[in-house]
């Protein structure tokens, strides 16, 4: 006697995120709709959390790090607009999930661990530069992988909360406009430095 096992159909799964979760929150651009349906998230979380790779809400990897909740990465791809113009850096939080969405879109991508861009270990001339987690500052190390007039988009932390955010290099600095509020991981690797008082 032999057993076989099926593979779980997300399908149902995946249409519900776009349905429920995207659509519903004004995420409604043809590409990101298109990439978020096409792409199977359940690929990119461990094995015990593949039945609820498609909440809303962030999951846990094995790594520590994590896979934020579909609205983020919706949200983020519509204030992207990546094209095949741009060159892209991801700093991934350890899914992988984020630049598989991106790649069929844009000329060049690379990726890079937060703790990397955040010490300077990458340098870079990105056209656009996506951040996969929320941020607390932007350091000079990753203000010098944007190129001038690139663009960032990214999660901030400001005062305990999160936010989507936008932003472009001008001469050596990032500026940071912070948009819609939702729950974003934070990538301790941009936590400020912590400062003495007394």
């Amino acid at each position: 006697m032999t057993l076989t096992t099926t593979r779980p159909d997300y399908t149902a799964a995946r249409k519900a995120m776009i349905d429920s979760q995207l659509r519903t929150s004004g995420v409604n651009d043809g590409f990101v709709l298109e990439r978020m349906s096409s792409v199977a998230r359940e690929d990119f979380v461990p094995e015990g959390a593949k039945s609820i790779a498609y909440m809303d809400r962030a999951i846990r990897l094995e790594s520590g790090g994590f896979l934020p909740a579909p609205l983020f990465h919706g949200a983020m791809l519509a204030e992207a607009r990546p094209s095949m113009d741009d060159r892209v850096l991801v700093i991934d939080g350890g899914s992988g999930y984020l630049p598989a969405l991106v790649e069929p879109l844009v000329g060049k991508l690379d990726t890079v661990t937060p703790e990397k861009a955040a010490n300077g270990a990458k340098r870079g001339d990105y056209t656009l530069v996506l951040v996969d987690g929320a941020i607390e500052h932007a350091p000079a190390a990753l203000a010098k992988l944007v190129a001038e007039g690139g663009r960032i988009v990214t999660g901030m932390v400001e005062r305990g909360v999160t936010r989507l955010a936008t932003g472009r290099k001008s001469g050596s600095a990032l500026a940071l406009i912070p948009l819609a509020e939702m729950g974003i991981p934070r990538l301790g690797a941009f936590d400020r430095p912590q400062s003495w008082s007394f």
